[in-house]
């Protein structure tokens, strides 16, 4: 009893102290209230210089810089070209608010950068090294050149890689979305309204761009053509034909609740088709590591035992000896 009344007690004590020191324990201070409380506290506004230098690095100096090289590379750009960069990266999502202007300057930074990068490597190496110029100015500068063609395709591809893996999201969130839109249409709400739920309750791609729908048809556009730009901005083919119904079920006035049900249903059906396919798929992309990684391993762990034995028999060796 006494060591069980010991241990209560200083439990208790560690509660305690524990208590005290966390209600003295000062607490996270808002960063808005600090900054209002800052202005508030300030006998003359901020001027100009002072707002610009309390922004970041890169939306002062880099940012700023990256736009005019963008805008000097512009000029000599044909505008068709930068219509299709504006597509693609509408296809992308438009990752951190890029723009055509940018996109190039970040090609042509990543040309010289790619490719100085190696050619300040070509000097720096070893006389001896193959990489050295002084084994061959034309070398070293096709190696210079390669590296400057890597750093101006880099952006592009990596850019199609982002293209890819959205549409790949899309497709894979359409099901469900439709599924949500058909539950939220048959209980009474409007098309609208229903895209409007689908963007509240999740954070996705497809969800950004019903908000952006939601808020071009706010703006005065019609649904019609914003629902088409959507599609535009996505090149899903799924989305091209669930738009395509939308529009026609709107235009003929069908029930829109039957419409979004034969539409989930359908693409139900393509995610299930979908899912067979990659796994009728998956034999034939494991071959290529099988034969080449798998299958010389096993070769060499079970016959390499008896290749030993077999070059150290007495008949194979009379062999080779009486050759």
């Amino acid at each position: 009893m006494p060591q069980i009344l010991i241990g209560v007690g200083v439990v208790v004590v560690i509660a305690i102290v524990l208590i005290i020191v966390g209600l003295r324990s000062p607490q996270n201070a808002d960063p808005l209230q600090a900054r209002l409380a800052d202005f508030s506290t300030r006998e003359r506004p901020l001027t100009l210089e002072e707002i610009e230098l309390s922004q970041p690095f890169s939306e002062r100096v880099l940012i700023p810089f990256m736009r005019r090289l963008g805008a000097f590379a512009s000029r000599f750009t044909p505008q068709a070209s930068l219509e299709s960069v504006q597509h693609q990266l509408d296809l992308a999502g438009n990752p951190r608010g890029l723009d055509p202007t940018i996109f190039w300057a970040i090609r042509i930074v990543a040309t010289l950068g790619l490719g100085g990068l190696i050619l300040l490597v070509t000097f720096l190496a070893p006389r001896d090294s193959f990489l050295s110029i002084r084994t061959g100015t034309i070398k070293a500068l096709a190696f210079a050149g390669g590296g400057a063609l890597i750093g101006f395709m880099l952006p592009v591809m990596l850019l199609r890689s982002r293209i890819t893996r959205r549409q790949n999201l899309i497709i894979k969130a359409m099901p469900d979305a439709l599924d949500l839109l058909t539950v939220c249409v048959e209980a009474g709400l409007g098309f609208d309204q229903a895209m409007s739920k689908v963007s509240e309750k999740w954070e996705n791609d497809l969800s950004l761009a019903f908000e952006r729908v939601i808020q071009e048809v706010r703006l005065g556009k019609l649904r019609r053509d914003a629902l088409r730009d959507m599609a535009d901005r996505m090149e899903v083919s799924d989305m091209t034909s669930f738009v395509a119904a939308i529009i026609q079920a709107d235009q003929l006035g069908v029930s829109m609740g039957k419409v979004l049900r034969i539409q989930s249903d359908q693409m139900r059906i393509k995610r299930r088709q979908r899912a067979e396919k990659k796994a009728h798929e998956a034999p034939v992309k494991m071959l290529i590591p099988m034969v080449f990684l798998i299958f010389p391993s096993i070769y060499v762990v079970l016959l390499g035992p008896a290749a030993l034995i077999l070059i150290n028999s007495p008949a194979i060796q009379s062999v080779f000896g009486g050759g």
